[in-house]
C-alpha cells in the first residue's frame, strides 16, 4: 500500500479547493456563456502548459509518444469529455440535478478505488463512506426537491449524461492514477503540462463544431477589452488556478496516496464548492446544509484515520 503522506493530502486537499471555483464561475462570467469560458480556458490552459514544456526542457526530451497519447487521452476524459457530457446534463436536466450527481463522484472513487487495489479493508471505511454519503445527500437534497419538475423524456436523458460524467470523473482518476504507476519518475508539472495541451488541441477542434451548435456568445457580444472582466480574467484564473493547479496537485496526490483515499478527500470539493456558493449568495447554510457538510467532513477525517492506521499495522507487522 502506498504511503499516506502529508504532503499527498495537502495537495489533493489544495486541488479540491482549486476545483470547487468551478461552480462560481457561472456567476461571474456576466453575458457570456459557460461554453465561451470553457473555450478560453482550455486554451490558455494549453499555453500555459507549452510555457511549463518550454521551461523543462531538458525533461522533454525523455518523453515518448506514447506519453503524449496518454495524457491527450486522460485530457479528453477528465476535461473535455467530461465537460460536454456536465453541460449536455444541464441542458437537458437543468442546472441543479447534475451537480447532485456529480456529488456522488468521491463515494464511487472510493468504493471502485478499494475494489480496484485493495488499499485496506472494506470494515474501516463503511462508517466514513456511509457519513460522506449522508453529508452529500443533505447538502444537495433540498437543492433536488425545489428543483422543478421537466418533462419525462428530458429528465431522463439529462441524468443519463450526469451519470456518463460521473463515469468519466470516476475513469479518469483510476486511469490517472494507472498511467503515472507506469512512470514512477514522471515530473508532476510535465505531466500536467501533457493533459493541458492535449485538452487544448481538442477545444481547438470543438471550436467549429460550438460555433455551427451556437453553443458561444462571444461572437456577438464581443472579444475586445469590453470581455477583460467577464471572460478573459475568470478564464486565466481557472486555467491558471483550477486546470494547471488542481491537476499539478492532484498528480502528486496520486503519486502519494492510494485511489481509495484520493477519493475520500476530494470530498471536501463539495464543501469547498457549497462554502462558495453561499458566499456569492450572501446566504447562510440550513440547518440540513451544516449537518451535511459537517459529516462530509467527519467522514474524509475518519478515512485519513483508517488509511493511518493500516499504514501503522502494517508496519508493526513487518
Amino acid at each position: 500500500m502506498k504511503n499516506v503522506s502529508t504532503a499527498g493530502i495537502a495537495a489533493a486537499i489544495f486541488a479540491s479547493l482549486t476545483w470547487s471555483m468551478n461552480f462560481v464561475a457561472p456567476f461571474v462570467i456576466g453575458d457570456y456563456s459557460i461554453f465561451d469560458l470553457a473555450a478560453c480556458r482550455f486554451l490558455l490552459s494549453g499555453l500555459i502548459g507549452i510555457a511549463i514544456l518550454i521551461a523543462s526542457a531538458d525533461q522533454c526530451r525523455q518523453l515518448t509518444l506514447q506519453d503524449w497519447f496518454a495524457a491527450a487521452g486522460l485530457a479528453f476524459i477528465g476535461y473535455v469529455g467530461y465537460f460536454l457530457t456536465v453541460m449536455i446534463a444541464a441542458v437537458y436536466a437543468g442546472p441543479v440535478i447534475p451537480p447532485a450527481f456529480l456529488g456522488l463522484v468521491p463515494v464511487v472513487l472510493a468504493i471502485a478505488g478499494n475494489y480496484r487495489g485493495r488499499s485496506i479493508s472494506w470494515l474501516p471505511l463503511l462508517i466514513p463512506l456511509a457519513l460522506a454519503a449522508t453529508g452529500l445527500l443533505l447538502v444537495n437534497g433540498s437543492s433536488i426537491v425545489q428543483a422543478e419538475v421537466q418533462r419525462e423524456k428530458s429528465l431522463v436523458i439529462g441524468i443519463a449524461f450526469a451519470i456518463a460524467a460521473v463515469a468519466l470523473w470516476t475513469w479518469f482518476r483510476i486511469a490517472n492514477q494507472s498511467a503515472l504507476l507506469k512512470r514512477p519518475h514522471m515530473d508532476a508539472r510535465v505531466w500536467t503540462a501533457l493533459m493541458m495541451i492535449g485538452g487544448s488541441i481538442q477545444t481547438l477542434a470543438f471550436l467549429p463544431i460550438g460555433y455551427g451548435m451556437s453553443l458561444f456568445r462571444a461572437p456577438e457580444i464581443g472579444l475586445g477589452f469590453g470581455a477583460i472582466n467577464n471572460l478573459y480574467l475568470p478564464a486565466f484564473m481557472l486555467a491558471a488556478v483550477a486546470s494547471i493547479g488542481g491537476a499539478w496537485a492532484w498528480t502528486i496526490a496520486s503519486q502519494r496516496l492510494p485511489v481509495a483515499l484520493t477519493g475520500q478527500l476530494l470530498m471536501t470539493e463539495i464543501v469547498f464548492a457549497t462554502c462558495f456558493g453561499l458566499m456569492v449568495r450572501h446566504r447562510w447554510p440550513t440547518l440540513a446544509e451544516s449537518i451535511g457538510i459537517m459529516l462530509l467532513v467527519l467522514g474524509v477525517v475518519m478515512a485519513i484515520n483508517a488509511f493511518h492506521s493500516q499504514r501503522q499495522d502494517q508496519s508493526i507487522v513487518r
